[in-house]
């Protein structure tokens, strides 16, 4: 065995191993604050969402009236218009031969916008209890209506049981109603009108005390003595019945412009005005008919908003505008996911069989044997633990000539020495100050003495046969690179599966559709061969990304040079241990992947093999490697969110239908690349745990990237688990 320590010029330099002009990347630390922010905000956005599309349910579901004893009998046998302000206890009917028209649950982009055209046709006012949410979402609308000559008042924000709540939760129902409503049009108003109510001798002990609280805050209560029934659909004809008020009576009546299919009450209400008007009935709005019926020149129903008030009511709005469009766009992102995983799915099925099938028909050569010499580069940087194992199952190959090149890059953990204690013949040693690892990669190329190069990491062991396997495709005088089989060997724990798992699949199945189209991204740093030639061609091992190994496959292919994947050259690597070594090691890839596909951005216009290779391959990586991991733990969220707070089958049946597809790809992959099933009992867990972490990484790895900050190599601690097969 031969040690060199800062060693000189090397007898051959492809290319001449250059310094980088920094050490240690110096990075910011991850963006905690931003990535905090930015998903607190996503879930502040959400839950606002939530809230807004609370439970809806038609007012005609009305609650059966219990015990009355509180309740004043001048007010169950008085009128519809309650007024419990300033203390006053008192009820009033509408003035004999007036009608308020009163439309509920809107507005509506449908419904309410008929209702409206009815409305103008006949030339008539009505008085509109909104709901708060609609009001925030469709603020024009409540500008038309208003703009017409009718009248706002409060339904509460979302439409809850309002007898359910507590105090200061009715009090918001209100007050954020009352801001959307300044927001829309200005103005603020008394008018109230509780969901599910009725008539005023359906209060009841439960639902009096809310009215004399409501009049507390200035609010009167509006019940209704006709109930067109419209919520009932029993046809037009039955809802002009029962909106007809009789005798000649003055009337609140009751109908909806949403909550449902409304087109009976608009085609009823076309026929009830002029049916109405003939009978001589003058339509007022409720807060005129409440003048008259008290006899007062007092204004009674509206107050202009103040300045305040309506900036506070433009965020209100503003904010579920926001949430609205999020859901809608996660939707579109949902399926988006679907497509993608689909169409990833059939890719893989269809090409990545077929490059199995093709491998192993008996015939299959990549042309003469290959025999000649390689020489393997292995650089190390504090890697006591794995680098004996690692060294001595490079050496000891069955091919028939290897040479193994330790790169020592600055170790202060005594690497260099323990493989000098192997004492191999065909071992060399070369210690360098530490430089990173393309520099430690760029000396070992250097001081290499033949032109098959093999790359190993410093905690990879090779089966016996895989150099053998691993060079083979260099009979075929088009390759340049050749990527192998990382397993990894430490399964025992949850987190060791879901890597293994997502090795097999997510590396190894992809690798084998991605040779088809000619555009691998990746020859993996753990396992990689190379010819001399194309490493040459590319300038060698580039420091200008975190990815080495894709920046300097992207090159090669560019170049035309053809990667190729041979799953029988397999190596064993330590994985990760924990979340937090997992999270800091996918962190510099995804960085490091985005920063070598925006280095190689110009061969999506260049032709040639830089040309097929940009169209090709950096959109199966901006979709299939960035989109996709990105997006897809976003089924994961939204079933948990639609199932605590909408439909619980059908989250259920999305997220069911979304890991059955998953399930069956794993199923394939693991068939294809003769692994046992048994690990696959992880993968639902997977969903909710493993793939949150790994889009955690790629959101915060994005906003590293967009604010321009270069990240460290994080080095992973070792525990000496790296050996040929699983060790769990």
């Amino acid at each position: 065995m031969s040690t060199l320590s800062h060693p000189p010029a090397p007898p051959e330099t492809v290319p001449a191993p250059t310094r980088p002009t920094w050490k240690r990347r110096m990075t910011p630390r991850p963006r905690w604050l931003l990535t905090s922010v930015v998903l607190g905000v996503f879930a502040m956005f959400l839950l606002l969402e939530a809230y807004v599309n609370a439970e809806f349910k038609p007012d005609g579901a009305v609650h059966e009236s219990t015990v009355a004893a509180t309740v004043p009998d001048s007010i169950t046998g008085g009128g519809p218009l309650i007024d419990t302000t300033h203390g006053r206890v008192a009820s009033y009917h509408m003035p004999p031969g007036t009608v308020a028209l009163t439309f509920d649950d809107g507005p509506d982009p449908v419904w309410t916008t008929q209702v409206r055209k009815v409305l103008r046709k006949h030339g008539v006012p009505a008085t509109f209890f909104v709901v708060g949410s609609q009001v925030a979402r469709y603020p024009h609308l409540a500008r038309e209506l208003v703009a017409d000559g009718n009248e706002l008042g409060v339904h509460t924000f979302t439409h809850p049981d309002m007898t359910k709540l507590p105090a200061w939760q009715r009090t918001m129902e209100y007050s954020q109603t009352q801001m959307a409503i300044a927001a829309a049009v200005g103005v603020k108003t008394s008018l109230l009108r509780f969901p599910y109510s009725s008539s005023s001798d359906s209060l009841d002990d439960r639902t009096w005390p809310l009215v004399v609280e409501a009049g507390r805050q200035g609010y009167l209560t509006i019940e209704t003595d006709t109930d067109s029934l419209d919520w009932e659909r029993r046809g037009v004809d039955a809802i002009v019945d029962a909106a007809t008020p009789r005798d000649g009576a003055g009337s609140v009546v009751l109908l909806h412009d949403a909550g449902g299919d409304r087109a009976e009450t608009v085609a009823a209400l076309d026929l009830l005005i002029p049916k109405l008007k003939a009978q001589g009935y003058e339509f007022l709005t409720v807060s005129e008919g409440m003048r008259r019926a008290t006899a007062t020149t007092a204004p009674v129903g509206e107050d202009a908003a103040s300045a305040l008030d309506q900036w506070r009511g433009r965020a209100l709005v503003w904010a579920v505008q926001v949430a609205d469009r999020l859901l809608n766009a996660l939707g579109l992102m949902i399926i988006t996911v679907g497509a993608l995983t689909t169409l990833r799915t059939l890719f893989l099925f269809f090409f990545a069989g077929r490059h199995a099938r093709r491998r192993r028909r008996p015939d299959w050569r990549w042309g003469a044997p290959v025999t000649e010499p390689v020489s393997v580069i292995v650089p190390a940087f504090n890697e006591k633990e794995n680098i004996a194992n690692t060294v001595r199952s490079l050496a000891t190959g069955d091919y028939p000539a290897i040479e193994v090149i330790v790169v020592d890059d600055g170790s202060t953990d005594g690497t260099g020495d323990l493989v000098e204690a192997l004492d191999l013949p065909n071992v060399r040693l070369v210690r360098v100050p530490n430089g990173g690892k393309p520099f430690a990669l760029n000396v070992g190329v250097a001081w290499a003495r033949h032109d098959l190069i093999i790359m190993v990491d410093g905690d990879t062991v090779f089966e016996p046969g895989s150099i053998r396997a691993l060079v083979q495709p260099f009979g075929d005088p088009t390759v340049g690179a050749v990527a192998g089989n990382v397993k990894v060997s430490n399964r025992r724990t949850v987190v060791g599966r879901w890597q293994h798992i997502e090795y097999v699949i997510g590396f190894n199945l992809d690798r084998r559709l991605y040779e088809i189209f000619g555009c691998i991204p990746t020859v993996p740093g753990a396992i990689g061969a190379f010819r001399r030639r194309a490493l040459r061609d590319v300038g060698g091992v580039s420091d200008r990304t975190l990815a080495e190994d894709t920046d300097l496959t992207m090159a090669i292919t560019r170049a035309g040079w053809r990667v190729v994947y041979e799953g029988r050259a397999r190596a064993w690597t330590e994985a990760p241990a924990t979340l937090a070594q997992l999270w800091r090691q996918r962190y510099r890839w995804s960085y490091g992947t985005m920063q070598a596909m925006w280095r190689h951005r110009s061969s999506l216009v260049e032709s040639g093999a830089s040309g097929r290779f940009g169209r090709r391959g950096l959109p199966f990586l901006a979709f299939f490697g960035i989109a996709l991991p990105l997006l897809a733990p976003l089924v994961d969220i939204l079933t948990l969110y639609g199932f605590v707070f909408f439909n619980r089958t059908e989250a259920g049946v999305a997220w069911l239908a979304m890991l059955a597809l998953q399930t069956v790809t794993a199923i394939v992959a693991f068939r294809l690349d003769g692994e046992r099933l048994r690990p696959l009992w992880a993968l639902p867990l997977q969903q909710f745990v493993y793939r949150q972490v790994i889009y955690v990484v790629m959101v915060q790895s994005a906003l590293t990237a967009l604010t321009g900050a270069r990240l460290r190599w994080h080095k992973l601690r070792r525990t000496g688990e790296a050996a040929v097969g699983p060790t769990g």
